[in-house]
């Protein structure tokens, strides 16, 4: 949970009985975003947390400020992830390898049409998260570089771009009958990283200006 979730105004700090509150709000919305789309109901997101609709509007004033939260504590998550992964696990591309498969079990494919389409991508928390997130990446790709084990013309893009399509569930599908194939089609993605390399990519590599520049459309889960 971010700084910033701890926080109900600025210069104040939520009891723990209210910190609990708000986690389990984020965790239950997080969950019902990935299944029913942005728009579920809030009152059905405050039946799963089991907090009442009023503790639920006290912590987020409305939809905006709940899909902000969300998607904070999901990139924070996701950060931690790749950190660990940088410090845990001994050989480059494994790293690489375990950070892939943790983000697409933080349902990052189905929560992505949130970040174009209901938050402020300025917003300094939104900000800093991101550049968490794509620092501890980019350290990744950079160690495998260096190992000799990922190939040299992929770039961040590649790997996010990948990343977010094959964990996103399937229009018309659900979550449960395609998270299952998720791990098996990212490793055969993640294959196609390693050197030596099998084939000669067309186009050149998709870097982070890329992404900024040009973002990858995004559909509604």
């Amino acid at each position: 949970m971010t700084a910033a979730a701890v926080s109900g105004t600025p210069g104040t700090r939520l009891r723990a009985d209210a910190l609990r509150n708000r986690e389990r709000i984020v965790d239950a919305a997080r969950e019902a975003f990935v299944l029913y789309g942005p728009e579920v109901p809030l009152d059905e997101i405050a039946r799963d947390a089991g907090v009442g609709n009023a503790t639920l509007y006290r912590h987020f004033p409305d939809r905006e400020s709940l899909i902000h939260h969300v998607v904070l504590s999901v990139m924070d998550r996701v950060s931690e992830r790749a950190e660990a992964a940088f410090t845990e696990v001994p050989e480059a591309f494994d790293a690489l390898r375990r950070f892939v498969f943790d983000a697409a079990d933080e349902r990052v494919g189905a929560l992505c049409p949130m970040l174009t389409h209901h938050i402020d991508g300025d917003a300094p928390e939104i900000v800093a998260a991101r550049k968490r997130l794509e620092n501890a990446t980019w350290a990744l790709m950079d160690w495998g570089r260096r190992s000799g084990e990922l190939r040299s013309d992929v770039d961040f893009g590649d790997l996010m771009v990948a990343l977010s399509q094959l964990a996103r569930p399937l229009p018309g599908t659900g979550c449960p009958e395609i998270e299952r194939f998720v791990h098996r089609h990212l490793q055969i993605f993640l294959d196609g990283l390693r050197t030596p390399r099998r084939s000669r990519l067309t186009g050149s590599a998709a870097t982070l200006e890329d992404l900024r520049s040009n973002p990858v459309p995004m559909q509604r889960a």
